[in-house]
């Protein structure tokens, strides 16, 4: 009969003399079979935690409605394989009597169910796509689905890590999944469902299998131990289920080694648990954690030298800080998590205090620190000397407030802030910026009142080049419109007088003269723009609130200094004479 903890049955000793006469062979001890493969799922009813797909497929066989290819997908564990197993089952179950059609509850009785049970019936293949990746491993599939089943209604073909298939391989496939034989299902099982392509996933119904909820899992353990006519502390089930991961078959192993660790007839305890998977007890991650909020590195140096005394991995002490702030964090920004059932008794209650103690701002850079530690601690010679590193500067930063924080309490406190940026300003027409200076565009034409904006003139008609020379190769040497006297560098062009005087001519309606000197005149746009950057900076250094905020965080540099924008210009008075500045 089909069930959770259906085990297969022993095979028949043997009675009666042999068949020359000699005495009954000795029946053998029957091998151990772990837990994985003692409990797993026979029927869709065995199936925990994956509720919507196994709803979906009752319905499915209940209504005649079963697909012709199923894409199965999930971490590890979690019952993939298990699944597709059912499925063939379920499709090919005749009943007790032998009259019996597809059902989503398999007798596990009749020949088609014991034999899929004990991986030997001829129409249902599995193949290992991780070790069989090539084309003619899918063709030969391809020409077994030709053939009609030799004893079920059935012939499935379940592949298992689709994924690892070559493109030619998936290609041999596609036309057979998208139109396979009536006789023919395909079941697909991956992990890494982004590596499938498309074309297959389109042809194939679906099903995500999540993973399975700590408190299912710890439950499962729970009965499964009960079982086998053992107890175990709820706690080290809780621990189990945490160290699996949604993963039911990596539960189940580690169940199978702390039953083996301990001793004959005693219960699994957390104690032992804890040592087995190299755990800091969770009390101890607390203890730890507050000592780390407190900035007590003399306290966290006396709970790691206990943490490795005990068999702790110090790597993985950090991790359990990293999720400890992770739930502390979740319950500072959703107080309701704290009546959860999924929360064990020590984060209700101290993780609660803690949440409230501590701001969002806090755990998030204890988030950053411990998640860059414990990448460190993986490339580090010594790891316990890392991770004590790691938690030495965790102490240090702890009194230190966000660097929000700090700027505020630095500016309360008498410090003069920095200017504040000048408000932006109105003023009619759009402004195109280059190098500091500006051209207004008013409805009259471009207002030159300096070399600058004559700069901007030639960005702002997308006179790229030329506006690049006239930043970093040209010395002005007088402007007097419509005359501007300026020395080239000898890398500018030398038709860049012509192609100026053109522009500005064009733009104002004025005949414009670029006279070329040999003076020394200004220094380039560019150069000035450096000089301005660098006495900005040193301005900036000098500041105290600057000065306070590099002393209050060391390492810190300044790594930009912008300009307050500039001041909105004066809109000149409506006239009908021509500007000044365009008289000639």
């Amino acid at each position: 009969m089909s069930g959770l903890f259906q085990e297969d049955a022993p095979p028949p000793v043997p009675s009666g003399p042999g068949l020359f006469g000699d005495a009954a062979p000795a029946p053998e001890a029957t091998p151990y079979r772990v837990l994985a493969r003692k409990y797993r799922p026979t029927s869709f009813a065995d199936l925990i935690g994956q509720d919507a797909m196994v709803r979906i497929l009752r319905n499915a066989f209940a209504l005649n409605r079963v697909a012709h290819a199923f894409m199965l997908t999930g971490v590890r564990g979690v019952g993939k394989t298990t699944t597709a197993r059912i499925i063939a089952r379920a499709l090919n179950c005749v009943g007790p009597d032998g009259t019996g059609g597809p059902t989503a509850d398999p007798c596990g009785v009749c020949p088609n169910c014991t034999a899929i049970l004990a991986d030997r019936h001829p129409d249902v293949q599995e193949m290992d796509a991780a070790s069989r990746t090539g084309v003619d491993d899918v063709r030969e599939i391809i020409e077994a689905t030709r053939f009609r089943p030799m004893q079920a209604r059935k012939k499935v073909f379940v592949i298992d890590e689709v994924h690892m298939l070559s493109r030619n391989a998936f290609n041999a496939l596609l036309k057979t999944l998208e139109e396979p034989p009536p006789h023919v299902t395909f079941i697909f099982a991956t992990t890494e469902l982004r590596k499938v392509p498309v074309t297959v996933l389109s042809r194939c119904q679906r099903f995500d299998l999540r993973r399975v909820p700590l408190s299912d899992l710890a439950a499962h353990f729970g009965r499964i131990a009960e079982r086998e006519g053992l107890t175990a502390e709820p706690e080290a089930l809780a621990l189990i289920a945490r160290a699996a991961d949604g993963s039911v078959r990596d539960g189940l192993s580690l169940l199978d080694q702390a039953i083996a660790q301990a001793s004959q007839g005693q219960p699994v305890t957390a104690a032992q648990v804890i040592e087995m998977l190299g755990l800091a007890d969770r009390g101890m991650v607390l203890d730890l954690f507050e000592a780390v909020m407190q900035g007590k590195p003399a306290a966290v140096l006396a709970i790691t030298d206990r943490a490795h005394e005990l068999g702790a991995d110090l790597g993985v002490l950090l991790q359990d800080l990293l999720e400890l702030t992770h739930t502390l964090t979740r319950l500072k920004s959703v107080p309701a998590l704290r009546d959860s059932p999924e929360l064990p008794e020590a984060e209700r209650t101290r993780g609660a205090a803690l949440a409230d103690a501590l701001s969002i701002p806090v755990l998030a850079r204890t988030w950053q620190m411990l998640l860059k530690g414990a990448a460190e601690v993986e490339t580090a010679p010594d790891r316990r000397a890392a991770a004590e590193m790691v938690l030495i500067r965790l102490c240090h930063v702890a009194d230190l407030p966000p660097p929000g924080d700090l700027v505020r309490r630095l500016a309360e406190g008498g410090v003069a802030a920095l200017p504040p940026a000048s408000p932006p300003g109105g003023g009619g027409g759009v402004r195109a910026m280059a190098g500091g200076g500006a051209v207004a565009l008013a409805s009259a034409g471009p207002r030159l009142a300096g070399f600058r904006d004559v700069v901007a003139l030639a960005e702002a008609e997308r006179q790229a080049m030329l506006s690049a020379h006239l930043l970093h190769s040209v010395h002005l040497v007088r402007f007097a419109p419509p005359v501007i006297e300026v020395r080239p560098e000898p890398d500018a062009p030398r038709d860049l007088a012509a192609k100026l005087a053109a522009l500005l001519g064009a733009a104002t309606g004025t005949r414009w003269t670029i006279a070329l000197s040999t003076a020394p005149g200004e220094p380039t746009l560019a150069a000035q723009d450096r000089a301005e950057e660098t006495a900005r900076r040193s301005e900036a250094a000098a500041h105290p609130l600057v000065q306070a905020i590099l002393e209050a965080f060391p390492g810190a540099e300044i790594a930009a200094v912008h300009p307050p924008p500039a001041a909105p210009e004066a809109e000149p008075p409506p006239s009908d004479d021509p500007p000044d500045d365009w008289e000639t």
